[in-house]
């Protein structure tokens, strides 16, 4: 918040500001994690463990310090960070933590999802109308056109994104260009509220298949597995 408190609107794109940011709380979370876990992993900071292990370095964090770099250049307040635990490169936690308006959302696989300590779940409503909601990338418009008849927003935030979808306030969510680390922690909490990430051809995505850390180019649809069949036949990609 300090360094968001600096953001001059005039600026169209401070680099040095959000590459202060970022490598500030980075150097944070390392020093926090290496005084409680000094034998835990960091991603793209540690080689990694090789093969399963009982040991300590079986563990790996995966820290993403700022989700949201335009919102937060912009001094609009959707952005965050996520934070993600791996054992023997299984997801077990995930956390997101969006700091202007206060939202912490996390779960641990395999059990609930939360909003602070209130449990959340992807919406189970049936009717697609007007009043529900496609949250998306930017330039959506150039890659799909749409039959979709509620709102469809993009909030410039992926995470916040996920984290809305898990908490029943959207019906899907379309992202690209992400990464591995990315959507770690995100892919936890929607898994846990009853949802899971797909690919456009309808196939289940596993974001573990990134963990050389390039992006993905590939758009996903992240929502509940009874509504992809509908919410894709909404969607006609363009060329």
């Amino acid at each position: 918040m300090t360094h968001y408190r600096r953001v001059q609107p005039h600026e169209r794109f401070d680099q040095a500001l959000v590459t202060e940011a970022e490598l500030d709380l980075a150097s944070r979370f390392q020093e926090a994690l290496r005084g409680s876990y000094p034998a835990h992993q960091i991603f793209g900071a540690d080689a990694g463990a090789e093969g399963y292990t009982h040991e300590q370095k079986r563990y790996m964090w995966i820290f993403d310090p700022l989700d949201g770099v335009d919102n937060f250049q912009a001094g609009v307040p959707v952005w965050g960070m996520s934070l993600a635990l791996m054992e023997n490169y299984w997801p077990i936690f995930g956390l997101i933590h969006l700091p202007v308006t206060g939202e912490l959302f996390h779960a641990r696989a395999g059990g609930e999802a939360f909003r602070l300590r209130h449990p959340i779940r992807i919406s189970d409503s049936d009717s697609i109308d007007e009043e529900r909601l496609i949250l998306t990338f930017s330039r959506f418009h150039r890659h799909y056109r749409t039959s979709f008849p509620g709102k469809i927003r993009n909030l410039g935030c992926t995470a916040a994104h996920l984290c809305y979808l898990a908490m029943g306030r959207a019906d899907a969510a379309v992202v690209t260009n992400e990464s591995f680390k990315d959507l770690a922690a995100a892919s936890v909490i929607v898994e846990a509220a009853g949802g899971r990430i797909f690919t456009m051809e309808g196939e289940p995505f596993h974001a573990g298949d990134y963990l050389d850390g390039k992006k993905i180019s590939a758009h996903l649809i992240a929502t509940r597995a009874e509504h992809l069949d509908t919410l894709l036949s909404y969607l006609q990609r363009i060329g």
